[in-house]
């Protein structure tokens, strides 16, 4: 704790400066640093301590700020301002260079290059570059690899100092700098609310407080305009495509606290702009979409309806005699539910399949495939996640990709390879786990197949919606403008299984009947009211406890959902527990407030094309080198590295939320249901999180709350017109 002394008069600024014989601590994510200075007119090394973007040894710092005594570590200057400037003396020099700051220069190097040209050596470096090949070891890569990084050094230093100061953690900055490039601190001037639109990671909110410390007023057009997107995109967080133009105003000046004549106005720029689109619902409405999901809705409704035109690819197929076909390459017998669709999958253009657990949707699509690679189509099976892909590959013995990798992003112009323009190769397109994909994600697929293929989607309708916006499988039946089969009949293998039978009383909102703890049921529930009763509870079950009996791995076998992020039982306290319960290993590293160690499991919450990771992917971190600043994270066998200032696309997984269970299975999940979760109990959450586990689910909270998630139908609808417009096609809308 740093004390002032007695209250009194605010000392005047003192100005200190010296090099930095010693970096005791820096963070790299908030810039805080505590240096040893041989500051000028002080006897020994001073302690300073402040926020800067990144400094090295031999660097002299020009620091404004007080001198305080801290209780603990004693007198140090506190600096209100401070500032690094290249280093002056040869041995300042030599240590600056290297301290492995510019690439291609380390300890050996710094030595030879200060020997040949002394205190030119950074004049050298910027101006005469082509000089330093006079030195032995240094060819012309080396030369120019050393002359490219220290001119990022500079500009990096400079803009991260600017952003700094604009309350900027030095992550951000870093972010922020590989975006915009030397232009980072011209467009934050010009307009600091694109940092919302444009990096990962910062929020209108931040945004907002980088604005203010620039003497932005909060009543500007330019907040007011950036705000609305804001609001839009809020409610995208939720599902919704749109938003009534009366409610959006009233939202954006609640939120950013202004006249709604001002919020008005703002609307009425974006749409001038072509930032907003109107439209109507119903046409009795006006609503606003971001101009990006408007697109989106509009082009999935048109490339879906083209689609659905004209023959299917394989025309001439005898329905009756390729069933029976099927069934005895299958050894199964289908259904008469199976049987309707199937002669639909080889009939129909456009075909919706859904249907909960055990009703045979995967052995219908087994059926499908057989009988259509045996008229030589080309059939192309794919799903939102990698977890979904690997299952279905598995389950058809055919191959299936997820929908990023099959559209093929390139890096290089930063769009998916496939498109309109440039359609996949296939006949009939085959996915699953349909009710996971969001509208931008439909609209990129759909427009890829090609016109004369066929489209058949497979999901379970009565799970939850995309976590991004729309709700396009709910949507597409709900236009009637395609054939869609319910499958309902449970098999018989399936009756077997508690988690199956359950997971359909709960859909139709009857009470669950789960098996004592303990018991051979393959579906428990554990009362606990209290939460802290139930924390523990759960922590030893995946301690021991399911390990012990069902002969489980904790990592591996084991996964916790839960339907928040917050609070005690909420995903991020969860992990905090559950990582120093399975791997508590003394080493680790933190990044923006969370832990990370080798061993732990861990989940992309971003799409990463460059990295091709997905939001939603899972790995396990297998190295961490903070010398080389890089994480390493195996996905499925796959090695991924991260350099450490973009840890916060990666969150630790031992406890995801439901949500982000979606298209996945697991040996066994373990639920916390309590009321602490209340305004997320709801039936198509429990149901969903349910029917993730294959061999073992347990339950742990309270019988209300368990109570209160069944009989709750989903609340809110979210606002799409995908429905509409498929339905009015003909008519601009």
């Amino acid at each position: 704790m740093l004390e002032t002394g007695a209250i009194g008069p605010r000392q005047p600024a003192e100005h200190l400066e010296g090099p930095v014989e010693r970096v005791t601590f820096h963070s790299e994510e908030t810039g805080f640093a505590v240096l040893k200075v041989k500051a000028k007119g002080h006897r020994g090394l001073v302690t300073v301590v402040g926020q800067l973007p990144n400094v090295v040894p031999g660097e002299i710092v020009q620091a404004q700020g007080t001198w305080l005594h801290d209780q603990k570590h004693g007198r140090q200057f506190k600096s209100e301002s401070i500032r690094t400037v290249p280093p002056e003396s040869i041995d300042g020099i030599t240590r600056f260079l290297g301290s492995g700051l510019i690439r291609g220069i380390g300890p050996v190097y710094a030595g030879k290059l200060v020997e040949a040209f002394g205190k030119d050596i950074f004049d050298v470096i910027e101006n005469r570059s082509a000089l330093l090949e006079r030195v032995e070891g240094i060819g012309r890569m080396r030369r120019l690899r050393i002359k490219e990084s220290w001119g990022e050094t500079r500009s990096v230093r400079a803009i991260m100092s600017f952003l700094m100061s604009c309350g900027v953690s030095t992550a951000r900055a870093f972010r922020i700098y590989r975006v915009y490039g030397d232009q980072a601190i011209q467009q934050v001037k010009k307009d600091p609310y694109c940092l919302a639109r444009d990096i990962h990671g910062i929020g209108f909110l931040t945004a907002d407080k980088i604005a203010e410390k620039m003497g932005i007023a909060r009543d500007s057009e330019l907040r007011a305009r950036a705000g609305v997107e804001y609001a839009l995109m809020e409610l995208t967080q939720q599902g919704h495509c749109a938003c009534p133009r009366e409610q959006l105003q009233e939202e954006t000046a609640r939120l950013l606290q202004i006249d709604e004549c001002l919020a008005g106005e703002a609307i009425d720029h974006g749409l001038a702009k072509g930032r907003l689109v109107a439209g109507n619902q119903d046409y009795n409405r006006e609503l606003v979409y971001l101009a990006s999901l408007h697109c989106s809705e509009t082009a999935l409704a048109a490339h879906l309806s083209a689609l659905a035109a004209g023959p299917h690819p394989c025309p001439g197929i005898l329905v009756d005699k390729a069933t029976a076909w099927a069934e005895e390459k299958t050894k199964i017998s289908l259904s008469d539910d199976q049987r309707r669709a199937l002669a639909a999958a080889i009939t129909a253009k456009v075909l919706v399949i859904t249907g909960g657990p055990g009703v045979g949707k995967t052995t219908l699509i087994n059926a499908v495939i057989r009988i259509l690679s045996a008229k030589k189509m080309q059939v192309v099976l794919c799903a939102p996640t990698g977890r979904a892909a690997k299952r279905m590959t598995e389950s058809t013995r055919h191959p299936a990709k997820t929908i990023h990798r099959l559209l093929a992003y390139d890096p290089k112009s930063r769009r998916f390879r496939f498109n309109d323009k440039n359609p996949l190769a296939g006949d009939i397109f085959i996915v699953d786990e349909a009710s996971m994909i969001d509208l931008p994600l439909a609209a990129q697929l759909i427009s890829a197949i090609p016109g004369h293929a066929s489209l058949i989607l497979v999901g379970d309708v009565d799970q939850l919606p995309s976590v991004g916006p729309g709700n396009v499988l709910k949507d597409i039946i709900a236009s009637g403008m395609f054939p869609v089969h319910r499958l309902t009949q449970i098999f018989r293998q399936a009756t077997h299984s508690e988690i199956v039978l359950n997971a359909h009383r709960i859909n139709q909102g009857l009470p669950a009947e789960p098996g004592e703890p303990g018991s051979e049921s393959d579906f428990q529930f554990i009362e606990r009211d209290d939460p802290e009763q139930v924390l523990k509870t759960l922590v030893g079950l995946v301690e021991t406890s399911i390990p012990n009996r069902y002969r489980l791995d904790r990592l591996s076998d084991i996964q916790i959902l839960t339907p928040m992020k917050r609070g005690l039982l909420g995903a991020d306290h969860l992990n905090r527990r559950l990582q120093q319960a399975l791997n508590p290993r003394p080493e680790g590293i933190e990044r923006f407030g969370v832990r990370y160690c080798v061993g732990d499991k861990v989940m992309q919450q971003q799409n990463n094309y460059d990295k091709d990771v997905f939001n939603g992917d899972c790995g396990v971190i297998s190295a961490i080198d903070e010398g080389a600043r890089e994480m390493i994270v195996n996905f499925d066998g796959r090695p991924v590295s991260y350099d450490l200032q973009e840890l916060d696309e990666l969150l630790p997984s031992y406890a995801i939320t439901i949500h982000k269970s979606q298209g996945s299975e697991y040996p066994c999940v373990v639920i916390p249901v309590h009321t602490q979760h209340y305004i997320m109990l709801q039936r198509n959450l429990l149901y969903t999180a349910i029917t993730r586990g294959k061999k073992l689910v347990i339950l742990i909270g309270s019988r209300k709350a368990l109570a209160i998630a069944t009989r709750t139908a989903e609340a809110g609808r979210r606002v799409t017109t995908l429905a509409q417009r498929l339905q009015h096609r003909d008519q601009p809308f």
